[in-house]
């Protein structure tokens, strides 16, 4: 196998050149336009200065021209740092210097935010005029520019257990690995049509990206998730398969056009995190008679760790509750903390293992060696296998939310709220959501003789942490629970909310 990504490009050029790379309303390109682009855009690059192992950050909606920043940056041998759009200020321009980004290209959704940030980086490229400017001035470079396995091909930023956002390196193996596991997991062909409506600098959607473009497949995009919209693009392309979250999935089924649309074409949806409530898993499966697929993993196994496939074949059986089991070319253990393999059912520390292991944290040595041992990844997730190897998880080592698809790392809001004035302390965890699978919901002590209404305390929020951190849900309490030595008890106040459920997570 190839070294580079630049082979899930290359191969579709060369067999299936004149067929559709993408149709993104009225832009459209075949695989030889697509490469031809790609080339030119990485010419630019050069020509302004970014090098092999210089990082190049990407704030764009969805749309073809982030597909060509997928394949020119790191096919040039640059390194590519997608931003989560949704990010406040103060976290963009941590990543962007964290990273050392020599430069930002931003769309024009995004251009007052990049003029904000340009003193964080050497250069901006803002707006689609820019872009195609830069790209019709180019010389067409000449790609891929020699890498090796191990050099990094993205860095893809995931929040911190210690409020620091973290950057996973990612390797051009690990994702042409994950791109051919999933390729057989998701059983993706030159007939697909996927859909791009969850957002692209998130690796669930990435871990398609390149393996529907290897296979030949036609990419086609929304700049953000709209279910009206979704359902006529689904319609209008004759899309085969998209990624959801449970969010989604749920604006879909409760859209008015939902009970008449046309959903002949899908083949397959894939959802990710963890798993959605048998209800919705059900509905939606009545609403677009289609198979779907669980994925479970994270970015820093690039991202594919497990599947449970066809789950409308599950939805009267116990396993419907599990993540699946592991994927073609990865390894899924569950241990004990001394190492050990864990029984069947028994629970413990899943552990993972293979090509899509990432690198590490972007200079973070003792981070990455608190995870990464003798080549596995110590998840932090808690779960138990079964007798044939299925995967279920039932809580979280550590301490993380995942609400809407989004990873929350509950310190992240404690510090954010613990800045206001009147908190004096506050306990942050995950409450079971209908909508969002679990949701934002902090505990809050105020401090003597002050006073602060839930609204004041989401506005305080959003002023320094992403909207979709902010707590959904706040209860103010005289005192948290504590254990003989101190520690807050986090997993009383989860108690309150979770009940008799055998999992601590959604």
């Amino acid at each position: 196998m190839s070294s580079s990504l630049w082979e899930t490009l290359r191969r579709p050029e060369a067999l299936y050149g004149d067929r559709p790379a993408y149709v993104d309303g009225t832009s459209r390109a075949t695989y030889r336009e697509l490469a031809n682009r790609c080339r030119h855009l990485a010419g630019a690059l050069q020509a302004s200065g970014v090098g092999a192992g210089d990082r190049v950050a990407v704030l764009m909606t969805n749309g073809h021209r982030y597909l060509e920043c997928y394949f020119a940056i790191p096919g040039m041998g640059a390194v590519m740092v997608p931003l989560n759009n949704r990010l406040a200020l103060p976290e963009l321009r941590y990543i962007l210097e964290d990273a050392g980004v020599h430069t930002l290209i931003a769309d024009e959704t995004y251009a007052g935010t990049a003029g904000q940030l340009a003193d964080s980086v050497k250069q901006v490229i803002v707006g689609a005029a820019a872009y195609e400017e830069a790209l019709a001035g180019a010389t067409a470079a000449v790609l891929p520019v020699g890498v090796s396995d191990n050099d990094v091909a993205g860095l893809f930023y995931t929040g911190g257990t210690t409020g620091a956002s973290k950057g996973v390196m990612l390797s051009h193996r690990n994702l042409l690995s994950n791109a051919m596991h999933a390729t057989i997991a998701l059983e993706y062909t030159a007939a697909e049509v996927y859909l791009h409506t969850a957002p692209m600098f998130h690796l669930a959607d990435g871990a398609s990206t390149y393996s529907v473009t290897w296979v030949g497949g036609c990419h086609t995009f929304l700049p953000s998730f709209d279910a009206g919209a979704t359902i006529e693009v689904i319609a209008r392309e004759r899309v085969t398969a998209t990624l959801m979250v449970p969010a989604m999935l749920t604006a879909i089924c409760e859209h008015p056009s939902a009970a008449t649309a046309d959903f002949s074409s899908m083949r397959m949806v894939l959802h990710g995190a963890a798993p959605i409530s048998t209800s919705l898993l059900k509905r939606s499966i009545e609403v677009m008679g289609c198979s779907f697929s669980q994925g479970y993993g994270m970015t820093e196994v690039a991202p594919l760790a497990t599947v449970l496939d066809h789950e409308e074949l599950l939805v009267d059986s116990p396993r419907l509750r599990s993540a699946g089991r592991e994927i073609v070319g990865v390894q899924a253990t569950v241990r004990r903390e001394d190492g050990s393999f864990c029984a069947v059912d028994e629970v413990g520390e899943v552990v993972l293992r293979g090509p899509n292991v990432m690198l590490g944290y972007w200079n973070k040595p003792a981070e990455t060696a608190e995870v990464l041992r003798d080549g596995w990844y110590w998840s932090r997730d808690l779960g138990y296998l079964d007798s044939e190897g299925f995967l279920f998880l039932v809580d979280r080592a550590k301490d993380m939310i995942i609400s809407g698809g989004e990873n929350v790392y509950s310190i992240e809001v404690e510090d954010a709220l613990c800045k206001h004035p009147a908190v004096l302390e506050v306990a942050v965890i995950g409450v079971p959501d209908d909508k969002w699978g679990e949701r934002v919901h902090a505990a809050v002590v105020l401090r003597a003789d002050t006073s602060v209404t839930e609204t004041e305390l989401n506005a305080h929020c959003h002023e320094l942490i992403a909207g979709y951190k902010c707590p959904r849900s706040m209860e103010f309490v005289p005192e948290l629970p504590r254990s003989g030595a101190g520690k807050v008890l986090k997993r009383e106040i989860r108690d309150r909310y979770w009940g008799s459920s055998d999992r601590g997570i959604n």
